[in-house]
């Protein structure tokens, strides 16, 4: 099959694709490990991993929060009421108590709030980032610097000096 391809091949680049994927259609099937460092699915490393878990933490609390929603709205659905089993894990708080629906707004309420504060962080952080990025720019580079604060205020966008 590899020979077919092989024969087909216009250039040095199909050529080339034509290996790598056999190369890694053989790895697959041996169950080899292949390294992904230096291909262009690594683009990822470019955030920060402080960064994705807290946004991680964000996605999660916002799924709590629309079946905590949901719940509060009726829904009694086996998934839903596990949880909301979870989500008052470690409290003494039960779902056939009276004020079960005061105690879902504020749980509600509650991860707002601390998705409202990791937001902040997020901000804060990235900030600060800029600021250390900017600082050291300016002791390598000053020419640099201005000009990549003259650039975003063409735009409108930009921080005033």
């Amino acid at each position: 099959m590899l020979v077919t391809y092989l024969e087909a091949s216009r250039d040095l680049c199909d050529t080339n694709s034509i290996i790598f994927g056999a190369a890694l259609a053989v790895c697959r099937i041996i169950g080899a490990k292949v390294p992904t460092a230096g291909r262009a699915t690594g683009q990822s490393s470019a955030i920060p991993a402080w960064r994705k878990r807290i946004e991680e933490r964000i996605e999660k609390a916002r799924a709590l929060i629309g079946r905590l929603i949901c719940s509060r709205s009726g829904n009694n659905r086996p998934r839903i009421v596990r949880t909301v089993r979870m989500a008052f894990a470690g409290t003494n708080v039960s779902l056939s108590q009276l004020d079960i629906m005061q105690k879902l707004t504020e749980r509600i309420d509650d991860l707002k709030q601390r998705i409202a504060a990791w937001g902040k962080r997020i901000r804060r952080y990235t900030e600060r980032s800029t600021r250390f990025n900017q600082n050291r720019l300016f002791q390598s580079d000053q020419k640099r610097l201005y000009e990549s604060l003259k650039r975003p205020m063409a735009s409108g966008t930009g921080p005033a000096l």
